[in-house]
């Protein structure tokens, strides 16, 4: 069988097949109303279609933990029970087409309050359902962007609250498998590295500090999250800084903490916390950081980046650089890719009986 296609089990939880689909905000929520954050008829055919195909895991697009942790006015999120509601009819059709339902559970930090991509993403007031964003250090993102708020300790403990909240909404949704954001410098990473944590306190300044965020918000979260289902982490790998940044290290050194504190598998990107940065993008481009962090540690890990081609992701798996892989953009162009990369490699995938005839 190809290694791709062979089932993955964490915990009490069997996932099908080593094709993933990773989050991937879809700006698609309606911003104010009864309806603020919560999914509606293009989220259920999205992620509906990807299931379809035969994609083993679909991870949810990043869910604000509270209306101030989304990205954008127009990003889902989970602090509500209409929003709870609302996710179960997307959750409910994943498990029946054999996928496995997860959620990435996040809060956007000084990266908030910005506008759809499509519309240039740039920062938005409360003009234009925008806030104040909050942060570690009171330190904007880039040139064009607010100076944020630093966050006080009670600040930090009321944003673990609610990632835990979050987490038992997210279980009351059909969510399986849950995923703390750690990466692409939002709220999480900004307090991991010291090119946006500037603190002095017992939240700043030394690497055991700096991690004390996210090691309060991952225990959080596991003490609420059934201990049959698994808890993933995001993180980006390093800053791609020369200094002062977040680097690959760091990660190894910070994969065997998370592991201590019940996270399951580790979700390996790069990059986002730092802008004007030097990227060197092509095939597989992270696929390394999540190789080191499987050699030097016992932690399962989850590469991405621009992983695109069938033969490509089964040598991820096969040679044990990954165990599993998450084609983002790619399944955004195909949402059979899982199918077709079965063909290819002589795997077995879920087809439903309605599409048997194309088999």
């Amino acid at each position: 069988m190809s290694a791709l296609f062979e089932p993955y089990a964490l915990r009490e939880v069997t996932i099908p097949n080593r094709v993933w689909m990773p989050p991937m905000c879809q700006y698609s929520a309606a911003p104010e109303g009864p309806d603020t954050g919560a999914p509606n008829d293009w989220h259920f055919a999205h992620y509906g279609a990807r299931a379809a195909g035969g994609t083993g895991l679909i991870v949810v697009e990043a869910t604000g933990v509270s209306p101030e942790g989304r990205i954008s006015p127009w990003d889902l999120g989970i602090w509500n029970d209409t929003q709870v509601e609302a996710f179960r009819r997307i959750t409910r059709f994943l498990v029946s087409q054999g996928t496995v339902p997860a959620i990435q559970l996040a809060h956007a930090g000084r990266k908030a309050s910005t506008d759809r991509p499509w519309k240039g993403g740039a920062p938005v007031g409360p003009d234009s359902y925008g806030w104040q964003p909050v942060a570690p250090s009171a330190i904007p993102f880039a040139d064009g962007h607010p100076v944020p708020t630093e966050l006080t300790v009670d600040g930090i403990q009321e944003v673990v609250g609610q990632f835990a909240d979050a987490a038992r909404r997210a279980l009351a949704a059909g969510f399986e498998i849950a995923e703390i954001h750690g990466a692409h410098g939002y709220l999480i990473n900004e307090f991991l590295s010291p090119h946006s944590n500037h603190r002095t306190d017992e939240y700043g300044g030394s690497y055991e500090n700096r991690t004390r965020f996210a090691l309060q918000v991952v225990d959080a979260v596991r003490a609420v999250w059934p201990q049959d289902k698994p808890l993933f982490f995001r993180i980006s790998a390093t800053d791609w800084l020369e200094k002062d940044g977040w680097t690959a290290d760091d990660t190894v050194r910070f994969a065997a903490d998370l592991k201590a504190h019940g996270i399951d598998l580790l979700d390996v990107s790069t990059g986002g916390n730092a802008s004007g940065v030097h990227i060197p993008v092509g095939p597989g481009y992270q696929v390394p950081f999540a190789a080191r962090v499987k050699a030097e540690t016992s932690l399962p890990v989850a590469a991405v980046g621009l992983i695109t081609e069938a033969e490509q992701a089964e040598k991820i798996v096969a040679n044990e650089e990954a165990d599993a892989v998450l084609l983002g953009r790619e399944l955004l162009r195909n949402p059979s890719w899982a199918r077709h990369a079965a063909r290819e490699l002589g795997g077995d995938v879920h087809v439903p009986d309605q599409y048997h005839r194309s088999v």
